[in-house]
């Protein structure tokens, strides 16, 4: 099942730079997002300083299941813009009631910047280092009585195909080195791209707008 999976995922664009189109995917998620009557909340973007999102999210089970997917990360600045974004891939498995093959666009914001600076190198697991709860939606947090912005990580999806259900605890949030190396140039850690708003990538701009316009 995890092949089948890996397969699914890693067919080659057949235009254009591989970084620069995942980067537009991830524009495209947040469009959509923003079209939903019950988005994103204005507030959450405001307060919280990081976010992770995942176009085409495969989803795959027959009892035990395997996630996989691509995408990118981005932090706000000190100065309340956003950063260059890190590429990243996404994986986990699960065990439990579920079949059916999913696509899922997926969008993880941070409360604490910090949390995906720690990944480094190396990787991060939902669930073990943070959990992630399901995010509250509403134009205005006053849409929703119980939003507290209270949790560390808040997910949010969009699926399409025939699924029963997901769970992200347990994943891992890993750096996709070739992919910032390809797309930057240089062997770049992650934590100098976090760090730095110098890219002047058309696709890179178009994100920082759209994510300015949430």
């Amino acid at each position: 099942m995890l092949c089948f999976v890996i397969v699914l995922t890693s067919s080659t664009p057949i235009n254009g730079d591989k970084e620069t189109e995942r980067i537009h995917s991830a524009v495209n998620v947040l469009k959509e997002f923003g079209k939903m009557e019950e988005s994103i909340p204005h507030d959450l973007i405001a307060q919280y300083q990081g976010i992770v999102i995942i176009p085409n999210l495969i989803n795959a089970g027959l009892g035990i299941g395997g996630k996989r997917g691509k995408g990118v990360a981005i932090v706000k600045l000190d100065d309340g813009t956003w950063s260059d974004p890190v590429f990243i891939t996404f994986t986990g498995g699960s065990i439990g009631p579920q079949i059916g093959v999913q696509s899922i666009d997926l969008v993880l914001v941070f409360k604490h910047k910090g949390v995906l600076a720690k990944v480094k190198d190396g990787d991060f697991t939902i669930g073990g280092d943070v959990s992630a709860a399901a995010g509250p939606f509403g134009r205005t947090s006053s849409a929703n009585t119980d939003y507290k912005l209270q949790a560390e990580v808040y997910s949010y999806s969009r699926s399409r195909g025939l699924f029963a259900g997901i769970s992200i605890n347990g994943s891992n949030l890993g750096i996709d080195k070739s992919a910032n190396t390809n797309f930057y140039g240089s062997d770049i850690s992650s934590q100098d791209i976090f760090g730095m708003s110098k890219s002047t990538a058309e696709s890179v701009q178009l994100l920082k707008a759209t994510l300015k316009s949430l």
